[in-house]
């Protein structure tokens, strides 16, 4: 993977990106804080896993040379989102934050070993791969959720907020 293949499938991630927001627009309020299924993440925990740990955090390693997460953290960041507006504002400052460093990337740190949390070392493309992997992976947990819950979530190629850079 070069930058413009890297820009390339970051434009095709900010149009998953927008069907998400649009998701998370679906759920009801008060469903955010709640398990739907037992020993699974609330949606909450969910969003913080994707738009903070799986995007802000992956690509801010990509460009600096290492993936950081605290997940001792996470806990309290979803505490701290207590209402369905707060969630979606901090999905949305997620997303710019990673756009922010997805404009630094080039070629050499696509190319660049990286230190991951996870005990490995992926190389910058790699890691990209699994963001994408990743992201898709909980946006369809999710998507479940919002099913259960009576919701009708958008069609995934339809209209959706537009993210710029």
């Amino acid at each position: 993977m070069n930058k413009q293949m890297l820009d390339r499938q970051w434009d095709q991630l900010r149009h998953k990106y927008g069907a998400y927001l649009c998701l998370l627009e679906a759920i009801p309020a008060d469903r955010f804080h709640t398990h739907p299924v037992p020993g699974m993440c609330t949606p909450a925990e969910l969003v913080v896993q994707m738009s903070a740990v799986i995007v802000k955090d992956i690509a801010q390693g990509i460009a600096f040379g290492e993936i950081r997460t605290e997940e001792t953290v996470e806990a309290r960041v979803v505490a701290d989102l207590g209402t369905k507006v707060a969630v979606i504002a901090y999905a949305k400052k997620c997303w710019n934050h990673a756009g922010d460093a997805v404009a630094t990337i080039g070629d050499a740190q696509l190319k660049a070993m990286i230190d991951t949390p996870w005990n490995t070392k992926l190389t910058g493309w790699v890691a990209f791969n699994v963001l994408n992997d990743e992201f898709l992976r909980h946006y369809g947990q999710l998507f479940t959720y919002a099913r259960l819950w009576g919701a009708d979530p958008s069609f995934s190629w339809g209209p959706h907020y537009y993210l710029s850079d």
